[in-house]
């Protein structure tokens, strides 16, 4: 029986307008009452998360920055932290290579960007994903935990964009494209799937009793450390190929239905 389910946020679990599915609290309480963990897993900070979901900040197990920081009832149960070197070092060089990429410094306490790339559209892409940020006059002056260093392109060409000024860092860090539009860094072998991981030894859960959706390349690790592996409809082609099932878009409920199925199946 699955006791463990990890889903995406952005483009798996939420439709384009950033809202949960129809049905969701139903299928919430339900999967409560069978003794099923929710797990929202995501690129997004732990605060974030947590205030998309303020009727479950006691319930669900947060897998927020890509795995890096996991937080169950309000307790840190894992992180994993990244060289304070390496961040400053990277954001410096992708900065001074291309001002127009906005860099974040994504800490424990807050998200950390700087004055100078304060405009309306960074603004506003930062308040989708980071509720607890600062602006501030560089990198240096951040005193916090740094659990990955983000990148985004307006222009939504990351990969043509902003994957090679970090290319040379891939071998001595996690590089990860999140989406079209973002790209992040994390300390080596950090990911959704070694959180995930993480949390079945501490919960006692076998990967078998365990399901996962998710629709972009920073999703794939986690979607092998479960039995169950479900890709969005819309997903990225390596991401279908690395799941066992495809669920229909995120558009279209395709998180729900896919637990529907699981239901459907006596596996939950």
């Amino acid at each position: 029986m699955i006791k463990l389910i990890a889903s995406d946020m952005d483009g798996t679990l939420l439709d384009g307008r950033g809202q949960v599915p129809e049905g969701f609290d139903a299928l919430a309480a339900e999967l409560a009452a069978r003794g099923v963990r929710f797990a929202p897993a995501s690129g997004r900070q732990y605060f974030s998360l947590a205030e998309s979901f303020p009727r479950y900040e006691d319930e669900f197990l947060f897998l927020a920055e890509n795995g890096t920081n996991v937080v169950y009832r309000g307790e840190t149960l894992f992180t994993w932290p990244m060289e304070q070197a390496a961040a400053h070092a990277i954001l410096e060089e992708v900065y001074a290579a291309d001002p127009g990429i906005f860099c974040v410094f994504c800490g424990l306490r807050d998200a950390y960007a700087l004055a100078s790339q304060r405009s309306e559209e960074n603004v506003a892409e930062l308040r989708k994903y980071y509720t607890h940020a600062a602006w501030v006059p560089s990198f240096a002056a951040v005193e916090d935990t740094c659990v990955k260093v983000s990148f985004f392109d307006v222009t939504a060409h990351s990969k043509e964009r902003i994957e090679p000024l970090v290319e040379k860092w891939r071998t001595a860090q996690q590089v990860v494209l999140s989406s079209d539009y973002w790209l992040d860094i994390m300390a080596p072998g950090a990911n959704k799937g070694i959180a995930v991981r993480a949390m079945q030894k501490h919960f006692g859960v076998r990967p078998e009793e365990c399901a996962a959706f998710g629709d972009y390349l920073n999703d794939r690790e986690m979607l092998g450390a479960v039995g169950y592996s479900f890709a969005m409809a819309n997903a990225h082609p390596a991401v279908k190929a690395a799941a066992r099932y495809e669920t229909a878009s995120n558009e279209e409920g395709g998180v729900l239905l896919g637990i529907r199925q699981l239901m459907a199946k006596g596996l939950i």
